[in-house]
């Protein structure tokens, strides 16, 4: 979800952007008396955005309130969208590790990330790994990726990470279970040569 909020965000800035800076374009040449063409939306200074003729034009249509509504409704269900997907962390930020006394400890997510995806890297066959914590502070999930060597097994090295990084990452945290998703993806490389 993080990588397509940021391309969303991203595309919206821009669109946004593009608009405000056309329409400030626009108004500002025509506000300075600079000679327009006639195609340009306003004439001079002292003319509006919307014409009467332009503004009741569709009044009449029996379509035309139903379909405003609808696509106002259509906007503001976005706009929520984005709004409430902005306010969701989308990282677990900490981790309760059961302490043995009762209490408990928190231990910050991104700490055991970075553990988890260390320990993954040392893995034969992983050329890199990403470790994102999801979930609920006492039952965590973990989201792992993976970019493998070109020759990499991997049935192998999903065995090795199942059985070894997040079963340590489990145990360490003390967790009655670390559910995770795993995406494997073989890194670009060159074709061998055969002699």
């Amino acid at each position: 979800m993080t990588g397509m909020l940021r391309v969303v965000n991203r595309v919206l800035l821009a669109l946004a952007g593009l608009v405000l800076l056309a329409v400030g374009g626009a108004v500002l040449v025509t506000g300075l008396g600079v000679a327009v063409p006639s195609w340009w939306p306003w004439a001079g200074p002292g003319d509006v955005l919307l014409r009467e003729g332009a503004r009741e034009r569709w009044r009449d249509a029996g379509w035309w309130w139903p379909a405003v509504i609808a696509a106002l409704a259509v906007l503001l269900l976005l706009a929520v969208w984005w709004l409430l997907a902005q306010l969701r962390r989308s990282r677990l930020a900490e981790v309760l590790v059961e302490s043995g006394d009762g209490e408990g400890a928190l231990l910050r997510g991104r700490a055991l990330e970075s553990v988890l995806a260390a320990e993954a890297e040392s893995l034969e066959g992983v050329a890199h790994a990403r470790v994102a914590l999801h979930g609920r502070r006492t039952a965590p999930s973990a989201r792992v990726r993976l970019l493998l060597e070109p020759y990499a097994s991997p049935g192998a090295t999903l065995h090795r990470l199942s059985t070894e990084a997040l079963t340590h990452a489990r145990d360490s945290a003390g967790l009655a279970a670390l559910p995770s998703e795993v995406r494997l993806r073989a890194e670009r490389h060159r074709a061998r040569r055969v002699t």
